[in-house]
């Protein structure tokens, strides 16, 4: 059996779209891949990404915002930068053997109801997963 690749999903608090992609990866791609999240700030996971995770039965109800210094020792196949903040203040990994860089709104920057802000997250959460179809 062959041993699963590892990928790195950085956003700046790490509480929306790479905890989205974390979550997205391990449900879907998680035969192959063995996702985690950071952070350049770690702040606390929105509960609007729990709640449209588990929509599609993904249960994120117990992760932590994570720094992405935590993991800088670690060894990934993949790193991937999911906002264009990251990419900029994202430490280098010398354990990365590749890197990404791929830009998503932030669902977080809605502040009108919590209909339109759901709205955002489940858009943001599809087109993630659209994406990692695309490359993983």
């Amino acid at each position: 059996m062959s041993r699963r690749k590892r990928v790195l999903f950085i956003c700046t608090h790490n509480s929306a779209r790479s905890q989205l992609a974390e979550g997205l990866t391990n449900r879907f791609f998680g035969e192959n891949w063995e996702a985690f999240s950071a952070g350049t700030e770690a702040t606390a996971v929105k509960h609007e990404a729990i709640e449209v995770l588990l929509e599609l039965g993904i249960d994120i109800s117990s992760a932590v915002s994570k720094l992405s210094t935590e993991f800088i020792d670690k060894k990934f196949d993949l790193v991937i930068t999911v906002c264009d903040d990251a990419k900029e203040k994202c430490p280098f990994f010398p354990g990365a053997k590749k890197y990404l860089h791929k830009s998503f709104k932030d669902p977080s920057d809605v502040k009108e109801s919590r209909e339109k802000r759901i709205d955002a997250f489940r858009n943001s959460r599809d087109e993630i997963k659209n994406w990692l179809n695309s490359i993983l």
